[in-house]
């Protein structure tokens, strides 16, 4: 397989990177990191998450963060709703996309939202209803696909029915995530190979951890497949509060280094994106986790 000529960067650090941070970020800085990202020609950002302040405080502010939002010509700033009182509240608050996640584990699915894969999948059936009715677009995901903390090994087939299930309800595009960072390249492809039989290529994302180190080597061997568009966050913020030891997503400087290298086309200034990532961890007290942010930090 040949290499996408272009990949699609879709920035999730203001939501997923920030929502686990047990000290309160301000809006201000929220809002701030979005427009950096937006100037270092970020072009998807996932700017908040409408979920219930109990279970999300980080995310608290969601409303404040999308109406103070500074909008820029040709950049789309999504959230995630849950459910049909988050889409409600969101599309109060001008949003342009949404997306919904569900699991490739039954497991992983009863402790992240309390109920089975079968019943989270039929609560998104009125939300994507819903965003239809309003001509929103809805964005899918697909945790625990390449392991869960509880259940270990995924079964490509379980990733592709959910997957599908997902497509098929109207999601425009299916993120596969490998929520606690355990996938190696060719359990990647395999993966990838099942779920692609229901779905075309071009309707599918990479959302890779690196909690082994491998979230690169991962999105090679996928980009081989044909992905072109992966989920990435700045200096490799967030984690996922369900799962042990689960570092960060993989960092949005080091995959943009590396499609650089591969001749793939993304628009992205590296220098500001890298800039924009030294800055954030520095607000927030928390460490760098990209490896090229810190190089070029260091230069």
């Amino acid at each position: 397989m040949a290499f996408p000529t272009q990949v699609r960067l879709v920035e999730v650090s203001p939501r997923d990177g920030l929502q686990n941070e047990p000290s309160p970020i301000d809006t201000a800085t929220k809002l701030a990191l979005i427009d950096r990202l937006g100037a270092a020609g970020i072009t998807y950002i996932e700017a908040a998450s409408f979920v219930s302040p109990k279970w999300v405080p980080q995310m608290a502010d969601h409303r404040d963060v999308m109406a103070g939002l500074s909008r820029r010509p040709g950049v789309t700033y999504a959230a995630l709703t849950p459910n049909l009182k988050g889409l409600e509240a969101a599309l109060e608050c001008g949003v342009e996309e949404v997306a919904v996640f569900g699991a490739a584990s039954e497991a992983f699915s009863k402790k992240n939202i309390n109920c089975s894969v079968a019943e989270s999948l039929a609560r998104f059936a009125p939300v994507l209803e819903r965003a239809k009715a309003a001509n929103i677009r809805v964005r899918g995901y697909v945790s625990c696909v390449l392991g869960c903390p509880y259940e270990g090994e995924i079964a490509p087939g379980k990733v592709a029915d959910v997957a599908k299930a997902l497509y098929d309800m109207g999601c425009y595009e299916v993120s596969l995530g490998d929520t606690i960072g355990v996938g190696t390249p060719l359990a990647a492809k395999r993966m990838i190979d099942a779920v692609r039989r229901d779905i075309p290529m071009e309707k599918l994302a990479a959302h890779f951890h690196d909690t082994y180190g491998q979230a690169l080597a991962n999105l090679y061997a996928v980009l081989e497949e044909g992905i072109s568009v992966v989920d990435s966050s700045v200096a490799g913020l967030g984690g996922c509060p369900y799962a042990k030891g689960a570092s960060g997503n993989v960092a949005s400087e080091d995959v943009v280094y590396l499609l650089n290298g591969l001749d793939i086309e993304t628009d992205i200034d590296l220098d500001k994106l890298a800039d924009t990532g030294t800055w954030i961890t520095q607000t927030i007290g928390r460490p760098n986790r990209s490896k090229v942010g810190v190089a070029l930090a260091a230069k």
